[in-house]
């Protein structure tokens, strides 16, 4: 009798750990099917197209979204992402703590890797793909506290190798008076169509400039004060940039006439913590976090009109491309 009640609760048991197995494989495949509905779930019509990191699941795949809003996940995984001229650069983890650039050409084949010195921030590649950079975090800090946190900048420049480690190795004018100072940081990278002229951020003490550089002369002048994140635009006419002075001090995006020196607003922007990415010549896409979720807005560029929401869960926009299979 009781061999038998013993042989009962073993069985109960097995059933028990059954059920409770098939249910939680029942849940796994539910979730990952939900995810994979939601990567492919049309979204908003957008300008022209955009390339995106869709941060769902923690996946962060490159993902597509055609200008009917209709999405396509990929298999190439990255926490910064950018494609022009048919190179990509991918910003991604290398090693638990570490972290590298990869580039990939127009077939998709990975042709450099560097390590880079923290984590990753931002990524650019010019419009003919010759020049890629980069920006890291070296401390792991943020940019809420000019000043107190370190970036390094990287450049490659694909048609001589040649590989400079940090725009701190350039000098550097400021406002007229060439200057020396060792607290200075730079970031957000975007390079003319000569491949030569390039915009960048300079943070020194509690002060931000946008500065304009030379990479053959390994030289930058400032252009003004309070800009980050420079992005230049197609008609190189243009540069787009955050600046605080919204609500509580939060950054807004602004885009800088470079001739006339007229600063345009762009509406509802507040919050944005993004290098704008140009869509086309009069469209602007950028991130920045909404309930908790860090989702992908598109704004006209002379500022009229509300911005629109493209893609919720996503961050590093980029105009349409051919992204490269995941390596």
């Amino acid at each position: 009798m009781i061999d038998w009640l013993a042989r009962n609760r073993i069985v109960v048991g097995v059933v028990a750990i059954v059920l409770v197995l098939a249910a939680g494989v029942f849940y796994v495949v539910a979730e990952l099917r939900d995810q994979a509905d939601a990567a492919t779930r049309p979204g908003q019509p957008v300008a022209t197209g955009l390339t995106f990191i869709d941060n769902a699941g923690g996946q962060n795949l490159v993902s597509t979204m055609d200008a009917s809003g209709n999405r396509k996940p990929g298999s190439l995984k990255c926490l910064r992402v950018y494609t022009a001229g048919g190179t990509t650069v991918c910003l991604r983890l290398s090693l638990p703590g570490a972290y590298e650039a990869a580039v990939f050409d127009s077939t998709g084949k990975q042709v450099r890797t560097i390590q880079l010195p923290g984590t990753p921030s931002r990524a650019r590649v010019s419009a003919s793909g010759k020049i890629v950079s980069w920006t890291v975090f070296v401390t792991g800090d943020s940019y809420l506290a000019p000043g107190g946190f370190s970036t390094r900048t990287g450049v490659l420049d694909l048609r001589t190798d040649t590989f400079i480690e940090s725009l701190e190795s350039f000098s550097m004018t400021i406002e007229g008076v060439p200057d020396k100072r060792q607290n200075e940081n730079y970031w957000g990278v975007t390079v003319a169509d000569d491949d030569n002229t390039f915009y960048a951020t300079l943070g020194s003490g509690d002060k931000t400039w946008l500065v304009k550089g030379d990479l053959k002369a390994r030289s930058m002048v400032t252009v003004r004060q309070s800009a980050e994140c420079p992005s230049l635009s197609p008609d190189q006419t243009r540069v787009a940039y955050k600046k605080r002075g919204g609500k509580l001090g939060s950054w807004q995006l602004f885009v800088l006439d470079l001739a006339s020196g007229k600063e345009t607003l762009l509406p509802d922007s507040d919050g944005v913590d993004d290098q704008a990415a140009w869509l086309d010549n009069s469209t602007l896409a950028y991130a920045k976090v909404r309930d908790g979720q860090a989702t992908i807005f598109e704004s006209r560029s002379d500022g009229s009109g509300d911005p629109r929401e493209l893609v919720v869960g996503a961050s590093s926009p980029g105009p349409a491309a051919t992204v490269p299979s995941g390596t």
